[in-house]
């Protein structure tokens, strides 16, 4: 395995797309996304390319690609984003071929990273959906800790659902 983790590239963003419309209903609601709230192709497109014009303090999101051999084999997004305090992150292995194969961890640990360093952040949080198992497993892996389960809406694309609140912070620095 050769994992990179990067910024996404705006010519990059029908990963993302295309991973939601191509996705079964019964992943979709793995997942907690509601089909119906999927935004249309060139609507999401066009959406990406206004957050890409943004200066990075601005963003209301950021994407991040997963590589594996250079083949996209997932993404993160973070969102809710308040600059240099905190931020939420989502997390996609695209294909049923690439999950179970041990990038999940280690790209949220690069992801992570990232986040910490491009939004100058303090804490991280995720909420994936409290009955989807790997990324409730995959983010306490990879160094996340337990807040809540509780139950809502997270997203312009969910349903209201149970959610698991993980959150990580900024190593502080020490003074030698």
């Amino acid at each position: 395995m050769s994992l990179v983790v990067r910024e996404m590239a705006e010519s990059e963003v029908d990963l993302v797309i295309d991973y939601f419309h191509a996705s079964t209903p019964e992943h979709l609601e793995l997942i907690g996304v509601d089909p119906a709230r999927l935004p249309r192709r060139e609507d999401w497109r066009a959406y990406y390319a206004f957050v890409f014009q943004q200066p990075l303090e601005r963003r209301e999101t950021l994407l991040l690609t997963w590589l594996d051999d250079d083949r996209p084999v997932g993404f993160s997004s973070a969102d809710k984003i308040s600059f240099g305090q905190h931020a939420h992150m989502h997390l996609h292995v695209t294909t049923s071929d690439d999950r179970r194969r041990g990038l999940g961890v280690e790209a949220v640990r690069r992801s992570v990273g990232l986040y910490f360093e491009q939004l100058r952040l303090k804490r991280l949080f995720c909420e994936p959906h409290a009955f989807n198992a790997a990324p409730n497993r995959t983010l306490r892996s990879a160094g996340f800790r337990y807040l809540k389960t509780h139950v809502t809406v997270p997203g312009p694309l969910n349903f209201r659902q149970p959610v698991t609140r993980w959150v990580i912070t900024r190593p502080q620095k020490l003074d030698s």
